[in-house]
């Protein structure tokens, strides 16, 4: 929670000191920064902390001011900077916050350096300088920089005028750039959830809540809904029905279009192992390989840069481009599919129409400890049976949560009744060995 450790002015202070100190030491020369935030309330008293502690250092610092967090990454790869810092908490309740890092590339910073960066500040605070003021003005320069990127390179020769589209900006970062974006590219564009006043971003809008949005699409006869979360690095999508359309669906609208043009580098699509396996079966019915990674846009770009692709994101809507940007953005997102939609003279129903999800269940299991699943004999059996029964036309995920004392049991399949009676076998079965009260806990 802002405000608290680490959140605090003076651990905000010493995170700008010490990542200042440390590009210095590598670069050999005071380093330049630039800082952006969404529209919390705590951003401009954590961007001032910052700028103290980078000042401190002997660190330049540039102000974006209320940008996307892809828009930090973006400039901080064309501006010349060394890193690039964004206060943001993404799609979490106002009262959050939290401070990204990247790096010249557009990637977030390197694990050594964030490592080196936490030894810091658990060190003795004696020895430190005194952190003075160090006003920094938002550079309106920096969001039009960002903006023209979009608008002009992004959105090149994309004509939107015969469309309606409605977006919501979840009173986050968005709320100012992606109206101008869309109307200047010729969209009859209506705008929701765009006057932020600190404590309502995300709050009952955008991504997370996009029923209102889904209503007004539907009433107004709208030819696309977009749904930015609060710092617009993802986006969900709505279609003239009013049809939600998640990251899954959008990989395969994307991952049709750029095959059929020869754009899709190695036919490879990169996605997570919570990717529905209706996306899987889709796309090999077109020759397309989807490679899974474990949940994280970190790991689905560590995919895309290791093993080749052009395309790969999550089912929450994290999209990465990887020719365009290392960085997803939700912005750039909607844009790729409304060129889809435009050269195709299809709708988003329409180009999703290949794509049929496959029924999924999800149970949580109370466990007291976490032993590696296979080390289990009755657990082993019961996966592999389960696996042996779905004989490919499922997929099973079994692993722990990485922040609660529960095992998540996943099945998908075409068959409903079966994998309902296999998930719920396999949760009793862990529950037996491994749980602390009795009974199951329902997923969602």
């Amino acid at each position: 929670m802002a405000g608290q450790f680490p959140l605090d002015r003076p651990t905000v202070e010493r995170i700008g000191y010490s990542l200042a100190t440390k590009l210095g030491a590598r670069l050999g020369r005071p380093p330049l920064v630039v800082i952006g935030r969404d529209t919390r309330e705590s951003g401009p008293w954590i961007e001032a902390a910052l700028s103290r502690g980078l000042k401190a250092a002997g660190a330049g610092a540039r102000s974006a001011g209320v940008i996307t967090t892809p828009g930090v990454a973006y400039l901080t790869r064309v501006s010349g900077a060394d890193a690039g810092l964004v206060i943001s908490a993404s799609h979490n309740a106002f009262q959050d916050n939290g401070i990204k890092i990247f790096a010249p590339s557009g990637r977030k910073l390197d694990d050594a350096t964030e490592q080196a960066i936490e030894r810091d500040l658990k060190a003795d605070p004696i020895g430190l300088p005194d952190f003075a003021a160090a006003p920094l003005e938002a550079e309106e320069e920096l969001q039009e920089r960002y903006l023209a990127f979009l608008r002009d390179e992004i959105g090149a020769g994309l004509d939107l005028s015969r469309l309606r589209v409605v977006l919501d900006c979840a009173n986050g970062a968005s709320s100012e750039i992606a109206p101008l974006l869309f109307a200047g590219l010729g969209a009859l564009t209506t705008a929701i959830n765009v006057e932020p006043n600190g404590r309502n971003i995300n709050l009952d809008s955008g991504s997370l809540h996009p029923e209102e949005l889904q209503r007004i699409v539907v009433e107004s006869e709208a030819d696309l809904g977009v749904a930015f979360d609060g710092d617009a690095d993802r986006v969900l999508l709505v279609d003239a029905r009013g049809r939600l359309v998640d990251g899954d669906e959008v990989l395969f609208i994307m991952a049709d279009y750029l095959a059929a043009r020869d754009r899709l580098a190695g036919r490879r699509v990169v996605a997570t192992v919570m990717s529905n396996l209706g996306l899987e079966l889709a796309l090999a019915e077109r020759g397309i390989t989807l490679a899974r990674m474990p949940v994280g846009d970190k790991y689905v770009l560590e995919g895309l840069l290791s093993g080749g692709g052009s395309l790969g994101g999550e089912q929450s809507g994290h999209i990465i481009f990887p020719e365009i940007s290392l960085a997803g953005d939700g912005m750039i997102t909607a844009l790729e599919v409304l060129r889809a939609m435009t050269e195709s003279g299809r709708g988003l129903e329409e180009l999703g129409s290949g794509f049929a999800r496959c029924p999924q269940v999800l149970i949580n299991v109370a466990v007291a400890r976490k032993p590696p699943l296979e080390s289990v004999p009755a657990i082993r059996e019961a996966m592999a049976a389960a696996d042996a029964e779905m004989a490919g036309r499922g997929r099973l995920l079994v692993r722990y949560s990485g922040t609660e004392n529960l095992a998540r049991v996943m099945i998908e399949g075409r068959d409903e009744g079966m994998i309902h009676r296999q998930a719920e076998d396999l949760a009793r079965i862990i529950a037996e060995h491994l749980g602390r009260a009795p009974g199951l806990k329902p997923g969602h």
